[in-house]
């Protein structure tokens, strides 16, 4: 089964609702699930919903034994309760349910050439096999998730992550994996199968957005055990309650007291609970990303330590040409020609970026043969009449000049070498003499924009370990200009490692990208493994999330979705149970003011009667969910900002919230339930 169109489209696309979107039409869609959902087996799963499940049977019972308007009206609206729950799920499913679907709709089935003993034989995709070696040659899809094991191809990835720019695939490297659904577009690549039909990365990922692979996180069974034990406190204090009001000669009926039961009960979050983390899953799924289970976005959020690799991170994937030192008595502009001749030849990245930095070069480019790089002569350059012109490493110059560079360009050469560049020497040989022109700098080049995100970093409390290959001189340069807080250099597989430990010994939570089958070990012991999808199959099953993007930035994007759900779950907890603390003046003046006219003082709402007071808290106790299942998908909005700082707005915004919001609206609620004819 493979992919053969377009993925679907992200949030920023039209057409397709996103994450961060909510539309009131997915009420609509959802509401056939949402009823489907009032089944008991799946009211169990959540013990407080399971309770309103309990007391809307209850009361519907009263209801037909002794029908009134207000009897009717608390079934009713008891029964709304628990399907506007299920629809917060619902819909959270929906959306990720409409992404499996539009993946089905592009998988097919495929013909793979399998390689045998005796040669080739086709066969479905279907029946391959762990460790089988199938030839894909261009214009061919790759059957199967694997990894190239001979030759090297250029691949459409579109149909999984939306690029449109080919990829290189080859044996042997970093990147050599590839995803079954992807095109081969140029060239033959032998690949050997390392899933499983069924379970291969698209299948995964189905499996994903639809949730059937999602399990509860351990924050959230323990904010479920602590909304059950809730749920058993006020179960117990409206029992006790009935003997009191009996005592006072105001016994309450079995209807008014399971009212009361759900009004206390923190059934908002309990609602939406389910929805949240669902959400959290979605909008990674939107932005690209993996994530093997609901835990690793959990503990994305949690991360006090980011490890993150310089190369293609922090700096650009290859050292740009940043500045031209002409030396001797050459000039900036003879300098810049003579760069710019022998570059044209040279297709290495470096080269590439030593053509921009001298472009508009006065004069047009000469004419003359092209001596391109190489790995064995490590210059460039271009051979024109009487005169030649060649660029590359100090060593290498000096080799073809035939005498030791002057002093001065010695010094230069040094003095790059010591800042953490890379100096490249460029000469030319004019009728049999040898000038030196001057020293180009190759550096690596900070990603714009990547000190304001540390510094946004600094502001959440996670601390910043950058991870190089160089030289301790090269990176401390580096981890200055970038602005991280700490560097490892000269750094190996088993550096990180004592390095991972070192930072989980202190009771800190470590993540990480990598795409190398030696980043394997360091992922695997990271909390939060972000591999590439262009790395090896062994750095993808070592981490617990994959990047489709293979963007190693996006790693802290990761971090801040992570803690948007964490935010949303203990936002909507505050709000819940500040929520439940305004009903109280709703419904126990009503229950009790005929027998203790003093608590009438407490009927701080005006409202009509205790039987329009007591239905219209259970009334806004359903709606207000369905007011918050956008903020429960959607996510609170995350600005970093310190644990405290953090607090203060939870408390602030939704814990004064959740207090004022019942307030108002039970009483304009009950302007319209005293309307209704029996009220």
């Amino acid at each position: 089964m493979t992919i053969t169109e377009e993925r679907p489209r992200t949030e920023s696309e039209p057409g397709r609702v996103g994450a961060g979107v909510f539309s009131p039409r997915q009420l609509l869609t959802s509401l056939p699930d949402a009823l489907r959902k009032l089944d008991p087996r799946h009211q169990l799963k959540n013990p407080v919903m399971f309770v309103v499940w309990i007391g809307s049977v209850l009361t519907t019972v009263f209801a037909i034994g002794e029908p009134s308007v207000f009897t009717i009206g608390i079934a009713v609206w008891l029964w709304f309760t628990v399907v506007f729950a299920n629809l917060a799920e619902a819909v959270a499913e929906g959306r990720g349910k409409a992404q499996a679907e539009s993946l089905r709709r592009t998988k097919k089935e495929t013909v793979a050439r399998r390689l045998t003993k005796t040669g080739e034989e086709h066969v479905p995709g279907v029946e391959l096999r762990v460790g089988d070696l199938v030839v894909v040659e261009a214009g061919e899809l790759i059957p199967g998730d694997g990894d190239v094991v001979e030759g090297i191809a250029t691949v459409d990835e579109s149909a999984i992550t939306g690029e449109s720019a080919p990829v290189i695939r080859e044996s042997g490297g970093d990147r050599s994996a590839v995803t079954g659904g992807t095109t081969v577009l140029s060239d033959r690549i032998v690949v050997k199968i390392t899933t499983k039909p069924g379970e291969s990365f698209v299948d995964r990922m189905i499996a994903l957005v639809e949730g059937a692979s999602r399990q509860k996180t351990p924050n959230e069974i323990a904010l479920t055990i602590l909304l059950s034990t809730l749920t058993i406190i006020f179960l117990l204090a409206v029992v006790a309650l009935q003997p009191m009001a009996a005592y006072s000669g105001s016994e309450q009926s079995v209807l008014v007291l399971t009212a009361l039961l759900v009004c206390l009960i923190p059934t908002t979050i309990g609602a939406l609970l389910s929805a949240i983390g669902i959400a959290g899953m979605d909008r990674l799924v939107q932005r690209n990303v993996l994530a093997t289970s609901g835990r690793a976005v959990e503990a994305a959020g949690d991360v006090s330590t980011l490890l993150l690799d310089k190369t293609g991170t922090i700096t650009f994937g290859n050292r740009r040409a940043t500045e031209l030192i002409p030396v001797g008595g050459s000039t900036s502009d003879e300098l810049a020609r003579a760069a710019r001749l022998a570059s044209l030849a040279d297709e290495t990245p470096e080269g590439r970026s030593i053509v921009e930095l001298t472009e508009g070069t006065r004069g047009a480019d000469e004419r003359g043969e092209f001596v391109p790089f190489t790995a064995q002569t490590r210059m460039s350059g271009m051979d024109l009449t009487g005169r030649q012109v060649r660029k590359g490493a100090a060593s290498a110059v000096r080799a073809w000049v035939g005498a030791e560079l002057p002093a001065e360009t010695e010094r230069v050469v040094d003095e790059i070498s010591t800042q953490g560049g890379t100096p490249l020497v460029v000469a030319e040989r004019l009728n049999g003499n040898a000038v030196v022109r001057g020293v180009i700098r190759l550096s690596d080049v900070v990603k714009p924009g990547m000190r304001e995100r540390f510094t946004e970093l600094r502001a959440m409390g996670i601390r910043t370990v950058m991870i190089t290959g160089d030289n301790p001189l090269t990176a401390k340069a580096i981890a200055a200009d970038a602005g991280v807080d700490d560097y490892l250099a000269e750094a190996k597989p088993e550096d990180k490692m004592a390095l991972i430990h070192k930072e989980q010994e202190g009771g800190r939570l470590v993540a990480m990208t990598g795409d190398g089958t030696n980043d394997a070990p360091a992922l695997a012991a990271s909390d939060v493994g972000v591999a590439m999808n262009t790395g090896t199959s062994a750095a993808k099953e070592a981490g617990n999330m994959v990047d489709l993007d293979s963007d190693p930035t996006k790693l802290i994007e990761i971090v801040a979705i992570g803690k948007q759900l964490l935010i949303t779950r203990g936002a909507l907890t505050t709000f819940s149970i500040a929520n439940d603390l305004a009903k109280y003046f709703a419904i126990l003046p009503a229950m009790f003011a005929s027998i203790y006219p003093q608590l009438g003082g407490l009927n701080i709402m005006h409202l009509h009667s205790p039987q329009s007071a007591i239905l219209s808290a259970v009334i806004f106790n359903a709606l207000i969910i369905v007011a918050l299942i956008p903020l429960a998908l959607r996510g609170v909005r995350y600005t970093p900002a310190s644990a405290s700082a953090l607090l203060r707005r939870n408390l602030l915004v939704y814990g004064v919230g959740g207090i004022v919001t019942p307030f108002a609206g039970i009483w304009l609620v009950d302007l319209l339930v005293r309307l209704i004819p029996g009220m």
